[in-house]
């Protein structure tokens, strides 16, 4: 009897064994696996990212100069209108 339960306490620790080992092995296997998969979708990304960034830097610095620009005729304007009116500066 007691070599029975001595038997079937080793049958289970092999089992238990096998089992962790087999796990770490599918766990480190998926691990790969993503990380393969998201390591080239990040650069990717990172290559939309960039190309958006230089497309959308000049464009916001003309928009900034124009935006400027209007300001200076609008007050040149309404400097001209006021001293036409007769008013103050």
């Amino acid at each position: 009897m007691a070599e029975e339960t001595k038997a079937s306490d080793q049958n289970q620790q092999k089992q238990s064994d096998f089992g962790t080992g087999e796990l770490s092995t599918i766990l480190v296997s998926v691990g790969t696996l993503i990380d393969s998969t998201i390591e080239p979708v990040s650069k990717v990304v990172m290559s939309v990212g960039t190309l958006i960034d230089s497309t959308i830097d000049p464009v916001s610095r003309v928009v900034a100069s124009m935006l400027d620009s209007l300001a200076v005729v609008a007050k040149q304007v309404l400097e001209s209108v006021s001293s036409t009116l007769g008013g103050k500066k």
